[in-house]
């Protein structure tokens, strides 16, 4: 049997970073923010080139290793075969190892590049399967769920199936992003979490993940309480302790701070009176900046004049 056709023209994909668990959400919440890694996907006659600029271009490989590829190779597998050759270029914003969905933005970004470049490929691979695909590669939806989607999202697996919906946050809400220089390794995060937790805690957890959803989409002067967290962020303390103590100093001066999926950044959900003085608020030792709330999710977009970045 035939393996399908490629498109001659190269495409661009624009993909979000994304913030998991927002505190009581753990494993479910994500949020696309208006951070954004480009990546340009062309067919060629033959090998692998990849061109890499800004975050991790010192660092990543520019082979088959990279995420990106794989990516693109686990999607061109299930829309049928692989092309003879490929170029990419990469304009990378994201962080890497920050705990912004880095991983989840490289993921979403090579399956979609693999379907917009195959003729034919939105029918081969809907959204849905989009979804399904980038769960595999990643492990887990909440990221790839807020970064294919946009908005406030909410991922679950249902019979090993995943899941996403998708809500609009409040438009008053603003994010800071408080960004250390060192990195923290998701598996180190995640190996800290105890096996099981107090009932109390879990019930606790329950209420606030609840309330967050009206907090964030309706009622914003409610994500102080809304983000109350007892799952999972004081377990990662000894892997990021600057972190859990800048969460903490902020909550008490009534600012609604979790940290960033894994860690180690630190995300603070402020409406916009408040965002300055909060950019503000962290000291030494945090690349600070307030952010948008990205709607639109992973695009295809058109070619920039002149290079991927646009």
């Amino acid at each position: 049997m035939a393996g399908p056709a490629f498109r001659a023209a190269p495409v661009r994909v624009r993909v979000p970073a994304t913030s998991a668990n927002l505190g009581p959400g753990f494993d479910a919440f994500g949020l696309s923010l208006g951070l954004y890694d480009d990546v340009v996907v062309r067919v060629a006659d033959s090998g692998l080139h990849i061109d890499i600029a800004g975050e991790g271009a010192d660092t990543l490989p520019r082979d088959e290793r990279h995420l990106l590829v794989r990516s693109l190779r686990t999607a061109f597998d299930a829309l049928g075969g692989q092309p003879r050759g490929l170029e990419i270029v990469c304009a990378n914003r994201i962080p890497h190892g920050r705990g912004l969905g880095s991983s989840s933005a490289a993921i979403c970004a090579g399956i979609m590049a693999a379907r917009a470049v195959t003729t034919g490929g939105d029918a081969k691979l809907d959204d849905e399967a989009l979804l399904e695909l980038a769960t595999e590669i990643e492990g887990h939806p909440d990221n790839v769920a807020a970064c294919l989607l946009g908005g406030f999202t909410v991922a679950w697996m249902d019979g090993g199936a995943a899941r996403a919906i998708r809500l609009d946050p409040s438009d008053s809400i603003v994010p800071v992003v408080f960004v250390p220089s060192r990195p923290v390794l998701t598996e180190a995060a995640r190996g800290l979490l105890p096996r099981t937790v107090p009932h109390v805690d879990a019930s606790a957890n329950a209420g606030r993940a609840a309330l967050l959803v009206e907090a964030l989409t309706r009622r914003p002067e409610l994500l102080l309480p809304a983000t109350e967290d007892r799952l999972h962020q004081e377990y990662r303390t000894p892997a990021m302790p600057e972190s859990v103590a800048l969460v903490n100093r902020l909550r008490a001066d009534g600012v609604p701070a979790v940290v960033s999926g894994a860690g180690p950044t630190v995300l603070a959900l402020v409406e916009e009176p408040a965002a300055d003085k909060v950019v503000r608020a962290a000291g030494d030792g945090w690349a600070a900046e307030r952010l948008s709330l990205d709607a639109a999710g992973a695009s295809v977009l058109p070619l920039a004049p002149q290079n991927a970045s646009g």
